[in-house]
């Protein structure tokens, strides 16, 4: 997988939060080291791993991993001519005990987690090297019985310290007058008493040090001299024997190296399994069923570093269209639901469960390709459309039959126009590639497009236009909208202005994907040189090698039922579109307003383009639409009172 894909849909930030539940430094490499799987059975086998784990720790018994702490060091340094110190043994004490801790745990839940509890088998439990060190270290100090020979030096070293203890005590009452204070203290390892600067030479020794004021001088008295020198080498030769014997057991560790070693390498792997546990215990993964035909169905799912606080997804693609186009308002969780369905994908090809509900599956894919965000670079002075561009470049570059593609806000940062037909050629060719694409847009053109293609799908992030909230859920076969008309209107912008824009915009998408009537295509197939994206027209927009199919709805005759007020309809041979402001007569005719002029068609000449449900609030006064806004004050005033020579004036059909 390619690390912009995974920095895009945050994948960096699993990883630390799958190292908050390692204990040891193998496990956090396992964890930085994780990356996407390509093959399925790896993948199956990791999931399988991390199900079993999450079922031990939901037994209830606590999985006794070792920490490894201070176990790195020693590995490193064996066999390098390094003698380990007390310290060293008393963490290979704890880690060999640790080990064998697991062995036996592991042994015991093998019913309930076979795969994972047989790793224990490669570990060893070292019962003599583990004895021997026991034996020889005690509360990290070399014991008396760790040799012969050190028992005997300290024997030694306990009769001559009892005879210099005396020999101090003698003396001190011998120079009690002259003392300044009536305590034995030492220097440099040395017994020295503390004698008055004007007494010092009352004292046979040595001077080896005097006070910070100059009034006492510390006295080594020449009686202790010998006694003292004797202790020196008795505790020289204490040091030897401890040396001799930490560098037998540091060569009886080294014996047991590659057991060890081994060992360490199973821990570290038990630490990443149950890390990878815990986690989806914290976040409430579950398991999923696999394919390689690019199918995803997740149940109920949230975006793991959201949580809870999200509204679950219900996504599904991969069977009848293999690619979804996702509209709907500015923070409406089109983004969300974009990320969440590229991350479990990654997580779950990461061997890790993943919040959603049982039921759920996932697709392996050996690439997920991702444009998410404008990725602008002020140091490259990149543009918006530049980067977008350049990452579409990358992914055209790789993308194929196992390929997910996610790409966020598609047309956006250049010209709607040129944006559109560029989004819709490129979404032809990754079609043509049978790649997996996921797509947000906010433009009307995509939407349609993708309405009347075969294997292209529509959804919506639905809103609440009462409230103007989003409401974050994903609602699959049915475009949506910006909302913009509804949140101004909302917000007080003058119905007469909502009125005019709804009529630019739709004029504005009719001239953009128009639909060539029998009459006129022959004529559009002569024009030599045009391309069919500068055609705008829908029937001609079509990959280079194999055409698209179109929708067999679109192929179907309209029910003349299904023209309601305020749709908006197709004229072909005006080349126009309108809005319905009165339904069929006896004859088959249909009142339909173009450009406030008004018409009688016969049903038979029109086309179904955008319905009123999915253009107007529910309950709203198409008045607004058909009538002026001064023929609408006149009604009104009408409704309240008679007034003489009042008139209402409309256009003849």
């Amino acid at each position: 997988m390619k690390p912009l894909a995974l920095n895009k849909l945050e994948y960096e930030k699993i990883r630390t939060e799958l190292e908050r539940f390692a204990v040891s430094y193998l496990g956090i490499a396992h964890i930085q080291k994780m990356a996407p799987l390509t093959q399925m059975k790896a993948i199956r086998n990791k999931l399988n791993e991390t199900e079993e784990a999450k079922t031990l720790l939901q037994s209830g018994a606590s999985v006794p991993i070792p920490s490894l702490e201070g176990v790195e060091l020693i590995l490193d340094l064996l066999g390098t001519g390094y003698v380990l110190s007390e310290r060293d043994f008393g963490h290979l004490v704890q880690y060999l005990r640790s080990c064998r801790q697991l062995i036996q745990y592991m042994a015991a839940k093998s019913s309930i987690a076979p795969t994972i509890s047989s790793y224990a088998s490669s570990m060893h439990e070292l019962r003599p090297l583990l004895s021997e060190i026991e034996r020889s270290i005690h509360a990290g100090r070399v014991v008396d019985g760790a040799s012969k020979d050190l028992a005997k030096i300290r024997k030694k070293i306990i009769v001559t310290e009892e005879r210099i203890k005396r020999k101090l005590d003698s003396l001190m009452s011998r120079y009690k007058g002259i003392m300044q204070e009536h305590v034995v203290s030492k220097r440099g390892g040395r017994y020295v008493l503390p004698i008055k600067k004007e007494h010092r030479k009352a004292v046979s020794g040595s001077i080896l040090d005097e006070s910070a004021s100059g009034q006492t001088v510390f006295i080594e008295p020449a009686d202790m001299q010998g006694l003292q020198m004797e202790l020196n080498h008795l505790q020289a030769d204490e040091v030897r024997e401890e040396t001799k014997v930490l560098s037998d057991l540091t060569a009886l560790v080294e014996q047991y190296q590659y057991e060890l070693r081994t060992n360490a390498d199973t821990v570290g792997i038990y630490d990443y399994v149950i890390a990878r546990g815990k986690y989806a215990i914290s976040i409430g993964g579950r398991n999923v069923d696999l394919n390689q035909e690019g199918y995803i169905h997740l149940k109920s799912a949230v975006h793991p570093l959201i949580g809870s606080s999200m509204v679950p997804l219900d996504f599904t693609i991969g069977k009848r269209y293999k690619t979804l186009i996702i509209t709907g308002p500015n923070t409406g969780g089109k983004t969300s639901a974009l990320k969440t369905v590229g991350l479990i994908t990654i997580m779950v090809q990461s061997g890790l469960l993943v919040p959603v509900a049982e039921g759920s599956h996932c697709a392996v894919f050996d690439e997920v390709s991702v444009d998410i965000g404008d990725g602008q670079s002020l140091e490259h002075a990149l543009s918006t459309f530049s980067a977008h561009i350049r990452n579409i470049r990358d992914i055209l570059q790789t993308a194929g039959r196992s390929t997910l593609v996610l790409l966020d806000e598609m047309a956006s940062g250049t010209d709607p126009g040129e944006g559109v037909g560029l989004s819709i050629a490129i979404l032809e060719e990754l079609f043509q590639r049978q790649a997996t694409v996921v797509v947000t847009t906010h433009f009307t053109e995509i939407k349609n497009f993708a309405d009347r293609t075969a294997g292209f799908e529509n959804a919506r992030m639905e809103f609440d236009a009462d409230t103007l909230e989003p409401l974050y859920r994903l609602r699959i076969g049915e475009a949506g909208h910006s909302y913009a008309f509804v949140i101004a209107a909302k917000l007080g912008i003058p119905e007469a202005i909502i009125a005019r824009s709804r009529e630019i915009t739709e004029a504005g998408t009719a001239r953009g994907i128009m639909v060539q009537s029998h009459e006129d295509s022959s004529n559009t197939q002569e024009r030599a040189g045009e391309s069919p994206l500068d055609d705008h027209d829908p029937s001609s927009i079509e990959g280079q090698d194999q055409p698209l199919d179109v929708k067999n709805k679109e192929n179907e005759a309209p029910t003349p039922s299904l023209y309601q007020l305020g749709d908006r309809v197709y004229v072909p041979y005006l080349k126009r579109s309108g809005t319905v402001y009165e339904t069929m007569d006896a004859r088959g005719h249909i009142g339909v307003m173009i450009q406030q002029e008004r018409l009688k068609i016969n049903h038979k000449r029109l086309k179904p383009y955008i319905a009123a449900k999915d253009l107007y609030p529910e309950d709203y006064d198409l008045d607004i639409v058909f009538e002026s806004k001064e023929n609408r004050k006149k009604r009104n005033l009408m409704k309240r009172k008679h007034v003489e020579g009042l008139q209402i004036e409309t256009k003849p059909e």
